[in-house]
């Protein structure tokens, strides 16, 4: 008995001790199922859910909040936008009334109010306009799918052989072709004009912003290149805080006469609206670049976080520290002028005001002895809104040096333009999610600047008139169909949409009601958007003037442009695009002016207050005689541009 009791034990034993076994290694291969599963699960969420969770990520927010920009969704369940909603009360009642209208649309669509993000846009900034609705299309992150996967007007080669950060054609969803890298490497250095020795993630649009722009017509002279790689260096050397710095910045903290490290300086303080500062920093840095000097800003408060560093390895911003920074404000009221100066003991630095032409600016840029006393002087400090690069082909100093580095003279602000003005990432991802949701798609996009200088002599109706007068005549868009509520004919699959910048909502409202209510002569969907609309110009608004850069910069996007004659914001625009834009003439006596608007000859802006001074005769001269190339503006007769051609207008 005792030995089947053993033998029955001994064999429950063994039986305990396999199960036991069995059930651990039950656990561990459970173990591995579930740890395999939330893998896949979070693998799965990061292809397909994680865009969703990038839109509600403060951190991905935090920067398009900042400037108010709407972020859009084309729900087919339309939803109210209660009043108080309006930007979280950054921005005034009336910005984000509308923006985008359809012009065939079977749909209402929508905006949801939890995608509003303070609104740099007006809320219906991101319907569409055109006879499709959207709503199959997800709407993507700027800085993740700059491209829309839907044919745009950029040539495909632009999109191959990305010789680009690692992970960022990926990021892009677009595919490659090894056979194409030196292509796409110029395309995205834009000819050898940038320079690649950047952090692609501290500056996205600076390497993608080809992407988004056709390729440039207008190739930058080697002896250009080869300037810019100079300078760079310069600026890198004598930069903020440096040691040669440092000892230049002695001369102006005491009467100190001793040595500057090899380093002069030009420093500038803008003034009035972006499109004036803009620029007036281009043709500074133009000065700086002929004088071997280097070019520090003073942004102020009203222009942080608007622009990317231009140079590498080194900071183009003047340091708060500057010793005589609390007295720019004073300085400003002061009128030093050359004559004034002293040859034996000229001073630690200069201060030029030049808010509309004076001789001082004539005898600065055109007189060698005011230019040979500022070589002199280290610290150069000059307050201006103007474009005054034409100047220099007026100089007898600079005119040879500028003409190697232009040979196409009026490319100067559109070469400097894209080598300096560059879009902050948060800037850059207000213009990309625009374009992505309201441009990207379109066959032709229009950009149409309005700027009403005077309200009382141009009222909305005239102006509104010229501007239809002007693109219909000159065919930029189509007519309307007046017999037909409904398209009689099939449509031709071809869009075009409107980019409208104003200040006012009211020729968005008028254009988007007439392509709205009736259909095109010519089958086309016409689509109209307007990113924002803020009633006037604010001053010292430091989101009023990202929002007004984000807009230049969309501006520049445009295949065809529509501009107000005299408005620097426009000239800012078409110089970075490359573009010879339609100006509608500013209107008299509330009368549409005949013809509505005429086609500019030059892409570069106009200098509002020509050089007038005769350095040797020392009297007043007509600066549009003394070369060919330098004329008069076609919309501003006071002024002087540059032209390609040498023919008269």
């Amino acid at each position: 008995m005792m030995e089947i009791f053993k033998a029955a034990k001994e064999r429950l034993g063994f039986n305990f001790r396999r199960c036991t076994t069995i059930l651990v290694l039950s656990f561990i291969v459970l173990a591995v199922l579930v740890r395999v599963f939330v893998s896949y699960q979070d693998s799965a969420f990061d292809l397909i859910g994680g865009l969703a969770k990038a839109k509600v990520s403060p951190a991905n927010t935090q920067d398009v909040a900042a400037l108010g920009f709407a972020s859009i969704n084309d729900s087919s369940q339309p939803t109210s936008l209660p009043d108080q909603k309006v930007l979280n009360e950054q921005l005034p009642p009336r910005f984000g009334n509308g923006s985008i209208s359809k012009n065939e649309s079977s749909q209402p669509t929508s905006i949801r109010d939890d995608t509003l993000v303070n609104g740099l846009l007006a809320p219906g900034s991101g319907d569409g306009s055109s006879s499709k609705n959207d709503s199959s299309q997800p709407t993507s992150e700027p800085d993740d799918k700059p491209l829309s996967s839907q044919p745009t007007s950029k040539p495909d080669d632009k999109l191959l052989g990305q010789p680009l950060a690692p992970g960022f054609v990926e990021e892009l969803g677009l595919k490659t072709d090894s056979s194409q890298p030196t292509k796409m490497a110029n395309d995205k250095l834009l000819d050898g004009l940038l320079s690649p020795g950047f952090d692609e993630k501290s500056c996205l649009s600076r390497y993608r912003s080809f992407l988004y722009r056709k390729a440039s017509q207008h190739k930058p002279s080697p002896y250009l290149l080869s300037k810019l790689r100079e300078y760079e260096d310069l600026h890198k050397r004598c930069g903020p805080y440096t040691r040669s710095y440092n000892e230049t910045l002695k001369r102006l903290k005491s009467s100190h006469t001793g040595s500057t490290g090899g380093c002069n300086y030009i420093v500038w303080l803008g003034s009035n609206g972006m499109g004036n500062r803009i620029i007036s920093m281009a043709s500074t840095f133009l000065y700086a670049l002929l004088a071997n000097r280097v070019l520090l800003v003073d942004h102020g408060r009203d222009m942080t976080h608007l622009f990317c560093e231009p140079f590498p390895n080194t900071s183009w911003i003047l340091p708060m520290d500057f010793p005589i920074k609390k007295q720019f404000h004073t300085l400003k009221q002061r009128h030093d002028r050359f004559r004034d100066i002293s040859e034996s003991s000229p001073p630690s630095f200069v201060y030029v005001n030049i808010p509309h032409g004076t001789y001082d600016f004539d005898e600065l840029f055109l007189c060698e002895q005011s230019r040979a006393l500022l070589e002199r002087v280290p610290w150069f400090i000059l307050s201006s809104d103007q474009y005054f690069a034409p100047s220099f082909f007026l100089s007898p100093s600079f005119k040879q040096e500028v003409s190697k580095l232009f040979p196409e003279k009026e490319t100067i602000f559109h070469q400097l333009g894209r080598y300096l003005f560059h879009p902050s990432n948060q800037v850059w991802r207000v213009i990309t999610k625009f374009y992505q949701t309201n441009l990207a798609k379109a066959e032709q996009r229009i950009g149409l600047q309005i700027r009403v200088f005077n309200r009382k002599t141009s009222p909305v109706q005239v102006v509104m008139g010229q501007i239809l007068s002007c693109m219909l005549k000159k065919k930029l868009l189509p007519e309307v169909d007046t017999q037909n509520a409904v398209r009689s004919s099939p449509p031709n699959n071809s869009s075009k949409t409107i980019l409208i910048t104003s200040l006012y909502s009211d020729y968005y409202e008028n254009m988007s009601a007439m392509y709205q209510s009736k259909p095109t002569v010519t089958g086309e969907a016409i689509r109209v958007c307007q990113p924002s609309h803020e009633e006037y110009q604010h001053k010292a608004d430091n989101l009023h003037n990202m929002k007004a850069w984000a807009e230049i910069y969309l501006l520049s996007l445009s295949d065809v442009l529509v501009t107000s004659a005299g408005s620097t914001f426009g000239y800012a625009a078409q110089g970075l695009g490359g573009l010879k834009p339609w100006m509608l003439i500013r209107p008299k006596n509330k009368m549409v002016p005949d013809p509505p608007c005429r086609q500019d000859k030059s892409m570069d802006p106009c200098f509002h207050y020509a050089p007038s001074y005769e350095c040797k005769a020392k009297h007043k001269t007509d600066s549009s005689t003394v070369v060919p190339y330098v004329r008069h503006c076609a919309d501003r007769q006071a002024g002087v541009k540059l032209f390609n051609d040498h023919k008269r207008l």
